[in-house]
């Protein structure tokens, strides 16, 4: 069933108005008429299951048949800084970790990252960024749709690291895998919790010693080296299963 995002205040009584790009989507492209069942979220962990009523030229008009709160979420925040990598494999990771239940993604420029975004340019390619995270936010069945936020320099990005409760930074000079088992044993609901991901390059030795410094747990993802579009993903598959297999046991 297709899913769809509107913002709360589209959301009045028993209907919902949904607008901008979604209309045409709706009208041209899957062609729906009235009587047709969607879901809808508020982007805030509402979900709403929904009858189509009218098809107008600029907003859809669907009626709330039932709303609860959805549970596609999982129980602690992820962040995910990721090294700008090159080419368009940023838009790969930002797709992936989107399925894979990322709160946000921020690009960090790093020392070895190739990728040198002008700044004139970085608004167009967070508005594709951003669409491809919505679209991948409705495809896995997501209550919210993941900011990908602006580029950071990296001391930029450790600064905003200090507000969260635990970052993890998978880095290839990492021996044995205690300090990981250590680490995902700890997380509990409501955490916020940041992986930080090297470019192609990898990290530079400062760049580690900056990060640790700043409290960061350094940890392996085992024997074998990993792309930085691999490294990510593998992070957060270690983390979900955690977060909806582990934490559910305790």
């Amino acid at each position: 069933m297709y899913r769809f995002f509107v913002k709360p205040e589209q959301i009045g009584g028993q209907q919902i108005q949904i607008v901008g790009a979604d209309v045409n989507h709706i009208k041209n492209v899957l062609r729906m008429k009235p009587g047709e069942k969607v879901r809808v979220s508020d982007g805030q962990k509402m979900d709403y299951f929904c009858e189509v009523e009218s098809l107008q030229d600029e907003q859809i008009i669907v009626r709330i048949l039932t709303a609860s709160e959805g549970d596609t979420e999982l129980p602690a925040e992820i962040v995910l800084y990721q090294g700008l990598p090159k080419g368009d494999k940023l838009e790969w990771i930002i797709q992936k970790s989107v399925e894979l239940g990322v709160s946000q993604v921020v690009p960090v420029a790093m020392k070895y990252s190739v990728v040198k975004i002008e700044p004139k340019k970085e608004e167009a390619k967070r508005r594709r960024w951003n669409m491809i995270s919505e679209s991948a936010a409705k495809q896995s069945k997501r209550l919210i749709v993941p900011e990908v936020g602006q580029i950071l320099s990296y001391k930029k990005c450790i600064q905003e690291m200090a507000a969260l409760d635990m970052v993890l930074v998978p880095y290839e000079s990492a021996e044995g895998m205690e300090s990981l088992r250590h680490a995902v044993s700890v997380i509990k609901p409501g955490m916020r919790i940041g992986i930080v991901i090297g470019p192609e390059g990898g990290f530079a030795e400062e760049e580690i010693e900056e990060v640790k410094a700043a409290g960061a747990v350094i940890v392996s993802l085992g024997k074998r080296i990993l792309r930085t579009e691999t490294a990510g993903l593998a992070m957060l598959s270690i983390l979900m299963y955690h977060m909806e297999i582990g934490i559910n046991q305790n």
